[in-house]
Parts: C-alpha cells; sequence; structure tokens
C-alpha cells in the first residue's frame, strides 16, 4: 500500500476536482442533473481511483485504477469541451483549464506506464 497524497499526480487531480466544482457552480440551473453532475461525478473519480488503487495491495491493482483515472481524465476532457461549445464556459476560463488538464493526463499516463512496466506490462 501507498499512500496517495504523497503522489504528484494525485495533487493535481484533486485541484482538478476543486477546479471543476468552481467552474460548475456558475452553470444553469438546468444543468444540476446533467452536465454538472457528469463533470462533478468524472472530476472525483480521477483523484478517487488513484487513492483507492494506492490503497490496494501490489502494482496489478494500482495499475488497473490507473488505467481507470486516466479513462475519466479523457471523460472530464470532453465534458469540458462540450460545456465551452454551450457557452457555459468562456473560452478566456477554458484555456488555462484545458491547459491543467493537459498536464494532469500527462502525469497520469506517464505514471500508469511506470507501473505497468514496473509489473512487466507495456
Amino acid at each position: 500500500m501507498k499512500d496517495f497524497r504523497e503522489l504528484k499526480v494525485w495533487g493535481k487531480a484533486h485541484e482538478m476536482v476543486l477546479a471543476a466544482y468552481r467552474t460548475t457552480a456558475s452553470f444553469p440551473k438546468a444543468e444540476i442533473f446533467g452536465l454538472v453532475s457528469q463533470i462533478r461525478r468524472c472530476s472525483a473519480s480521477i483523484p478517487a481511483n488513484i487513492a483507492e488503487g494506492c490503497g490496494r495491495l501490489g502494482n496489478n491493482e494500482l495499475h488497473r485504477f490507473l488505467q481507470i483515472a486516466c479513462g475519466s481524465v479523457s471523460e472530464l476532457e470532453y465534458h469540458f469541451l462540450l460545456a465551452r461549445d454551450l457557452g457555459y464556459i468562456p473560452a478566456a476560463g477554458y484555456a488555462p483549464l484545458h491547459e491543467r488538464l493537459l498536464e494532469l493526463k500527462r502525469m497520469l499516463v506517464a505514471l500508469t506506464r511506470k507501473v505497468g512496466a514496473d509489473r512487466g506490462l507495456s
């Protein structure tokens, strides 16, 4: 077992959840059970899966949960794009959010590959 709080990628993922909550706070009320819920759910899934993987025994389980977190990053990337295209996130607000998300994605993919290599996967 590893302490997830020691991982920089977990910290970045947690910051992304906070940013997602702040960003969606101004969305139309009609989206509370739609896009707001989806964005908040998939953003929280990223650090939660990192934490769960760290709480499991062995790199096999960690690798699996990191892969799930990678999927949630891609899902969040799409939801932010959709929100921008619907006019819920202004272009000026979307650009830095997207850059932070891409940095998180790069870090998470690198960690996933490292854990996979440590267990003999590609």
